[in-house]
């Protein structure tokens, strides 16, 4: 886990540091076009997509943690009981659920609507972690809710029943990332958040492939094609983005970095369209912009010292 760094960082470290949180956010705008791609293109099912790549990630981090830090590897009953939370409801409910979403109502809305997760965030630290529900609050979720409203078009009844499905899985997977960011902030204190990482994939993936029928997956996995946007998906959105944005944070305050995070949603928008020639409507680009609005309001603030 990182913190802000106590001291003024010299301008070349501070450069390094935006770009690498700009490298992040640009890796996880990719994972709608790789997902479209292993699902549409190379046929897998998107439990199957989800599951491999919460292996793989998991299986790099723990080749990693086994070649520097093997004592990280180490969880007391505590710290094991989180992990397996964290799987299950972090990491194999949020991947199938955005990628359900996905592939229901493309790249640019499923993107949007992930990002109704500060909101989720501050109800769900309120009910469980005692954490006050300010007035800043109460106007964020106000402004998710109106968002959220526009992006799934309830003014056409017709349009929302036709994609009720997909603004679930969408809605889905702000909760379920929502629950991701909690259950980081109450794992570290049991266990080294790259540990938390590590295990949480690689039970994450055994709750999704176990699911899987083993010959249809063993089939797809014969395609080279499929095997290198397997990698593509672990190498990047997964595992290189979370390493870019922790070493990004180590001179880049949390809370700018949290904001320059917001971008993924609007280089996923304009990937979608480059790509896959998505394209989001008048009123989902406003909605997209209220939820922005929210999580821009919800950024953590410095304390006030003396």
């Amino acid at each position: 886990m990182t913190t802000e760094p106590t001291s003024s960082p010299q301008p070349t470290s501070l450069a390094r540091g935006y770009l690498l949180v700009l490298l992040a956010a640009s890796l996880w705008a990719t994972l709608g076009i790789i997902y479209t791609y292993l699902a549409g293109a190379y046929g897998l099912p998107p439990l199957a997509v989800a599951g491999l790549r919460a292996g793989l990630g998991g299986l790099i981090l723990l080749a990693g943690l086994l070649a520097l830090r093997p004592a990280w590897l180490r969880l007391n009953r505590r710290a094991l009981r989180v992990v397996v939370l964290y799987g299950i409801c972090g990491i194999a409910l949020f991947y199938a659920a955005y990628i359900n979403a996905i592939l229901s109502v493309g790249v640019a809305v499923a993107a949007v609507l992930l990002y109704t997760a500060p909101a989720w965030v501050a109800v769900i630290a309120w009910r469980f972690l005692g954490e006050r529900l300010t007035r800043v609050h109460l106007v964020a979720l106000l402004l998710t809710l109106a968002g959220s409203a526009l992006v799934a078009q309830v003014f056409q009844p017709g349009l929302l029943r036709l994609n009720a499905l997909g603004i679930f899985w969408g809605l889905l997977s702000g909760l379920t990332y929502g629950l991701w960011s909690v259950f980081n902030k109450v794992g570290v204190r049991h266990t080294n958040p790259w540990t938390l990482q590590c295990y949480g994939m690689l039970v994450g993936a055994a709750v999704l492939l176990v699911l899987q029928p083993l010959a249809p997956l063993a089939g797809a996995l014969q395609s080279p094609g499929t095997v290198f946007w397997l990698l593509v998906l672990a190498l990047g959105p997964t595992v290189g983005a979370s390493v870019a944005y922790a070493a990004g944070v180590r001179t880049v305050p949390v809370s700018v970095a949290s904001l320059m995070a917001t971008l993924e949603p609007v280089l996923a928008a304009l990937l979608a369209y480059l790509v896959l020639g998505q394209t989001l409507s008048a009123s989902q680009v406003a909605g997209g912009g209220l939820i922005l609005l929210a999580v821009w309001l919800l950024r953590p603030r410095a304390r006030p010292t003396g």
